[in-house]
């Protein structure tokens, strides 16, 4: 299937998501969460040397505050970037031409989350499937997220998560 067929698949189908999240709890959506799958159509969105293993996600009013733990060469490093909320629920824009979007939660186990970045004209999207726990990779998160990705290809990030959990015991 051609990439710009599979984008507006892939955008239909997130379309027809979005609709279901739109009375998102923005309050239960803050906390920790650990990466564990990626998908996207575009390899540069997948290859890239930076993604997080986890995220800590703190709301002030519409702004947005990530602090994400990457492991970087070894050593774990952390990133804030705030953003603020934009006219739809669980949509938040940041510098750079980025943008989070929550496709999909049960606030407790599992979050779907659509990563938009406008890079040298173009446009990358990546989902990005994530859990509460430092363990397990919660199925029932698994499945829907497996649903939204049946076409664009999946990609689970197998890491060691030493810098997941120094995040999680570090602000939690």
């Amino acid at each position: 299937m051609g990439a710009g067929l599979l984008g507006a698949v892939l955008g239909l189908v997130l379309v027809q998501v979005e609709v279901a999240v739109q009375d998102l709890d923005l309050q239960k959506i803050a906390g920790f969460w650990r990466e564990v799958g990626v998908a996207s159509n575009q390899n540069l969105a997948l290859k890239t040397p930076r993604r997080p293993e986890a995220v800590f996600l703190t709301l002030r009013g519409a702004e947005l505050t990530v602090k994400a733990a990457y492991n970087s060469s070894g050593s774990c490093e952390t990133e804030n970037i705030v953003g603020s909320e934009v006219d739809v629920s669980g949509r938040f824009v940041f510098p750079g031409h980025r943008e989070i979007h929550v496709i999909d939660t049960d606030y407790e186990r599992y979050a779907i989350l659509r990563l938009s970045l406008h890079w040298q004209g173009r446009a990358f999207h990546v989902l990005k499937y994530f859990t509460r726990s430092l363990e397990d990779q919660d199925e029932p998160g698994f499945w829907r997220f497996r649903e939204l990705t049946a076409d664009t290809g999946l990609y689970l990030v197998a890491r060691h998560g030493r810098c997941a959990k120094l995040l999680k015991e570090e602000l939690i």
